[in-house]
């Protein structure tokens, strides 16, 4: 099993079928939290939708075209991080994630991303990693601003949610441009 462990409680772990129970119950529990910036989550109606989801995951990554980890704290699943895809030509990919309201403010997104950026430049070789947010989702924005990303440009009404058109705000991060000690020390001066 792939697992990225970032700290004694707190780890990433590639989905598999065995979790779908979890995470459906996990989406179900956040379905309002998650509407309003999130467009699959009226279609997921079912752990069937869940597995569904799971599998195409594990097709990603077997692949070696993105994959989908569960955010684990404390044993318990309570987000999702994952790769939309990976471009190996031009070493780059895109990175989604999603977390539920109860471990919203508590750093554990930020530092989750920071420790798949890391596996991404050092292990995977890769020279950029992109995250797109809706414009007005300004706690899944303020993530890459933390992390150092650069605010690229806003994509206009690329986005379709409960029958309204969206913005998304383009970050992206060059290898050259990751400073992981930097990111270490402002978390353990906060």
């Amino acid at each position: 099993m792939f697992q990225i462990y970032i700290s004694k409680d707190l780890s990433l772990e590639l989905l598999e079928p065995l979790h779908a129970p979890e995470l459906f119950k996990l989406v179900d529990a956040n379905r309002d939290h998650l509407k309003p910036w999130m467009p699959w989550v009226d279609s997921t109606k079912s752990e069937k939708d869940i597995l569904t989801f799971i599998n195409s995951g594990l097709d990603n990554y077997a692949k070696r075209n993105g994959f989908q980890l569960g955010l684990i704290v404390e044993k318990k699943m309570v987000g999702i991080l994952g790769l939309h895809y990976i471009n190996w030509t031009s070493g780059h990919t895109e990175m989604g994630y999603w977390l539920s309201k109860e471990y919203e403010a508590k750093g554990f997104m930020t530092a989750a991303v920071a420790a798949l950026i890391d596996k991404l430049f050092s292990h995977y070789k890769l020279a950029r990693v992109e995250i797109r947010a809706n414009s007005e989702n300004l706690r899944s924005r303020a993530i890459p601003k933390r992390l150092g990303f650069l605010e690229e440009g806003t994509l206009r009404q690329i986005g379709m949610n409960n029958g309204q058109a969206f913005d998304m705000v383009v970050y992206g991060l060059l290898k050259e441009e990751w400073h992981k000690e930097d990111w270490q020390m402002n978390r353990e001066a906060s």
